[in-house]
């Protein structure tokens, strides 16, 4: 396990080992996407990774996809923001910004201003979505104009600078998980007929673009981009995913990280690995029967040169000191399932985490 300890710099982040902690949505925020003291716990617990990748943070209110996720569009936010990022600066660690715009994946019943979503196309999502109404079918989105598109952009670029004065150490964009980025990526839920909808090259548009203006805010250095190919979750179908992916990855800006969330497809990884010319981090799930990240497949991974640094998501869930117990050969706690699905669940028998 030697390597996966080695210190590692993504661009301007420097990490001390390479394990990261992976976004996960804990709804934990208030109603008006406030980061709170519990937040600021969890977080703080978890400051051994080399680096934190926090829950998605919504750039602006339409682009909030659940209830109790947080913000970084107000003054508010901004303050509230820097109890979480101080307490993970004070115990050691780094933290990035996950900034997420969920597109067509909300509905109006989430939000006091009950405003539709948006989306490339006119295309609801299969599915319901969990609201303090009930499991409810996704709406129908509001197709982006191209003057929307553009402040949607500058959302998240502003965002961006916002994370920055709330104390990230930089910021990670979504583009994957069939949100707004694989939104318009993806062959079914973009039918646009301009110049961000049809050839490969204009579906990527929008990611790019979005890429070039946060990297322009806060610089390449402090700038990553997380990408889920073949991923199917939220109604995505991408069409032929590795011609997909060889053309965004060719027109990418300069990045301090690409973050893959591999859906059991190895060969995706490989194409994206051999054509990105910068760090990658992985969270590997090279078939359907693996369960979460390991040491073992950690430091397979790095040792192999497939990754960079590792992203762990539910092994940090149930064992906030994991590098720790993955040098000492564990014990590990198991996952308490009500404790990854719910909000204020807490902690496990032998760790007081949150």
């Amino acid at each position: 396990m030697k390597k996966m300890f080695e210190p590692i710099s993504l661009g301007d982040i420097a990490m001390a080992n390479r394990f990261v902690m992976a976004p996960m949505t804990r709804n934990r925020a208030t109603e008006d996407g406030l980061a709170t003291e519990l937040m600021a716990t969890y977080y703080a617990q978890r400051a051994s990774a080399g680096l934190i990748i926090s829950e998605g943070i919504q750039p602006s209110q339409v682009g909030q996809g659940f209830t109790g996720t947080p913000g970084l569009h107000t003054p508010q936010q901004i303050e509230s923001w820097k109890a979480v990022t101080g307490a993970v600066h004070q115990a050691g660690g780094r933290i990035v910004a996950q900034l997420m715009h969920a597109g067509r994946i909300g509905h109006p019943a989430l939000y006091p201003s009950a405003h539709l979503p948006v989306a490339p196309s006119a295309i609801a999502a299969e599915g319901k979505t969990y609201t303090r109404d009930g499991m409810l079918d996704y709406p129908t989105p509001i197709v982006m104009t191209k003057s929307e598109i553009a402040r949607t952009i500058d959302d998240f670029a502003t965002a961006a600078c916002n994370a920055i004065a709330a104390g990230f150490d930089g910021v990670e964009i979504h583009g994957g998980n069939g949100f707004l980025l694989h939104q318009f990526m993806a062959a079914n839920t973009n039918l646009r007929g301009d110049e961000y909808g049809g050839s490969l090259a204009a579906r990527v548009r929008f990611p790019v673009e979005v890429a070039e203006a946060v990297t322009a805010a806060i610089g390449a250095g402090r700038t990553g981009l997380r990408i889920s190919p073949s991923n199917p979750y939220n109604d995505i179908a991408e069409g032929d995913s590795l011609a997909l992916y060889r053309e965004l990855v060719s027109r990418l800006p300069d990045l301090a990280f690409l973050h893959i969330m591999e859906a059991h497809c190895r060969e995706q990884t490989l194409a994206v690995r051999e054509n990105w010319r910068g760090a990658l981090i992985l969270n590997p799930h090279a078939s359907a029967d693996d369960g979460p990240v390991s040491g073992a497949i950690a430091e397979a991974v790095v040792e192999q040169d497939l990754a960079d640094a590792v992203v762990f998501g539910a092994l940090f869930l149930a064992n906030p000191d994991l590098p720790a117990r993955i040098q000492a050969g564990g014990p590990f706690n198991a996952l308490d399932q009500a404790t990854l699905y719910g909000g204020d669940q807490r902690g496990y028998t032998d760790y007081p985490s949150l």
